[in-house]
């Protein structure tokens, strides 16, 4: 499959990067700067992906890119950069919806905030106390659910390096809700009292780069039961199922 990465010098798309070669699909790397993505890969994965080093947020340069891929990773930017993330995601977006050879696959990044709690019908992004930096994050949800294009957003919570010991097989994935289990009482609670408790659960959403590539890499199919979902991603406390 062919594959575009957008940020593929940072710490999802370099990730997602890599793996994809070892996959063996056809990647292709839209970054700032081709030597830091040299540097990062060496040359045994940097000779097999097809680098473009041009601004991300230049229409013509973003579309020429786009052409016979068969999906796209939109890994550049953050919540942190305000308004920044959100002209990267939205012109990106548009470049894939003018494009009459791109398939329409993809996968944008966002934020366990953006994910239901349970049976309550809020999500974090509901709740008091949530740093107000994170909102960005359902704007660019906005806007993919504006398009008709195969899209999915994968909802991490704060992603680390890999451990030493890497256990895949504890992988929790879900859709559109948070991957924590809460009891049916938790509906009762006010939102006050919700936030608390999520709050107090938030490092059990800590999960490796690496599965979060993973998981993109592994969803790539047209139509597949991801297709604009939320991808909620987290892991299984041992010996449970949940």
């Amino acid at each position: 499959m062919r594959i575009i990465v957008f940020g593929a010098t940072g710490n999802t798309g370099k990730r997602t990067l890599a793996a994809g070669v070892e996959k063996g699909h056809e990647m292709t790397a839209y970054v700032r700067s081709p030597e830091k993505l040299r540097e990062q890969q060496g040359e045994e994965i940097a000779l097999q992906v097809r680098i473009i080093g041009e601004d991300i947020l230049d229409p013509d340069r973003v579309y020429e890119a786009l052409t016979h891929q068969d999906a796209a990773v939109i890994a550049a930017g953050n919540a942190g950069h305000g308004e920044a993330f959100i002209r990267i995601v939205d012109n990106i977006v548009t470049q894939c919806e003018h494009h009459p050879h791109f398939s329409g696959r993809i996968w944008a990044m966002g934020g366990a905030g953006l994910l239901e709690i349970g049976d309550t019908g809020l999500t974090g992004n509901d709740l008091p106390g949530l740093p107000p930096v994170f909102l960005i994050h359902q704007r660019n949800l906005d806007r993919l659910r504006q398009t008709r294009l195969d899209w999915s957003m994968m909802c991490p919570g704060t992603m680390t390096e890999a451990p030493a010991a890497s256990a895949p097989d504890r992988v929790n994935i879900t859709v559109d809700r948070i991957p924590l289990s809460f009891p049916a009482s938790v509906k009762d609670l006010s939102e006050e009292a919700l936030a608390g408790q999520l709050f107090s659960r938030i490092q059990e959403l800590d999960v490796a780069y690496e599965d979060v590539a993973a998981c993109m890499l592994d969803h790539l199919e047209v139509d597949g039961p991801f297709k604009g979902r939320r991808v909620g991603i987290a892991y299984r406390e041992e010996g449970t199922n949940v």
